[in-house]
């Protein structure tokens, strides 16, 4: 008997169970290494994907915005500019997606053994780390070839990466146990996420937005989370008037996020 662990479903508002994680960190470790390779079996370009989407993207944006629309980029070359916009939307809208559908995804696992449900949208935000610091290597090409050196500022990016972390995470852990009682977030997921794209600075400056509204708009976190990239690289003052706001929020998120996923957790095998 004294190995024998029982499991009973937790009662209320519960937040994570960080112990019971660690335990079950080598299924973690499986399953972000499954999505790292599902992702490019069979694929001729492999990880170039990982760089050619966000590419593309930035050269879109660059003759959309840059050359036909002349949307300000405040001194700064368009492609750099828009391409450390794109960088971090790029790894929030597609963790976003992957973690909202990860349940349902994985429901046939769901149904069969016990493990820490929490894991699937963590595999999914971990998994895209890959395509994330793939990407990096363009934006030190961008630097070199518009001869941009960053300055102290660079040392306030990894804070805003977990910033980036929280939002996706909190997000994705709300959205992953809607979908699974609610099927119309898979469906909805697609138009909200090109939605919010707008809503942050992917492809235009904060200086264009009113006074006014600036306050609520910095109240999204990734508002900060792209200006301050490209503060970090391109040697300018942390915009922490932008950054500050929007950090309370993704910390909001993801403690809401982590408190609902566990709330619904114990009805995930009965829906999924």
């Amino acid at each position: 008997m004294d190995n024998v662990i029982i499991i009973k479903p937790g009662k209320g508002w519960v937040f994570v169970n960080v112990k019971e994680l660690w335990l079950y960190r080598d299924l973690l470790y499986f399953l972000t290494m499954r999505g790292i390779k599902a992702k490019y079996a069979q694929s001729v370009l492999g990880i170039g994907w990982a760089i050619i989407q966000p590419v593309v993207t930035m050269l879109v944006f660059t003759i959309i915005f840059g050359r036909v629309a002349k949307v300000s980029s405040d001194g700064i070359p368009y492609a750099l500019f828009s391409f450390l916009g794109v960088w971090p939307w790029t790894y929030f809208s597609g963790t976003l997606t992957e973690s909202a559908n990860s349940l349902i995804t994985n429901a046939s696992i769901i149904t069969k053994v016990y493990f820490p449900r929490l894991v699937l949208p963590l595999a999914s935000v971990f998994s895209r780390l890959l395509d994330f610091i793939i990407a990096f290597v363009i934006v030190i090409v961008l630097l070199i070839y518009y001869q941009v050196m960053p300055g102290f500022s660079l040392v306030w990016l990894p804070l805003l990466i977990i910033q980036l972390l929280l939002t996706s995470l909190g997000l994705g852990m709300t959205l992953s146990a809607m979908a699974v009682q609610y099927r119309d977030v898979k469906h909805a997921l697609t138009f909200m996420v090109q939605i919010l794209m707008y809503a942050a600075p992917v492809v235009y400056s904060t200086t264009a937005v009113p006074a006014a509204y600036r306050f609520w708009f910095s109240l999204n976190p990734m508002v900060g989370v792209i200006e301050g990239f490209r503060a970090s690289f391109l040697d300018k003052p942390m915009p922490w008037a932008w950054i500050w706001p929007g950090s309370m929020v993704a910390l909001l998120l993801f403690v809401f996020g982590a408190l609902y996923f566990r709330k619904m957790e114990r009805f995930f095998a009965d829906v999924a």
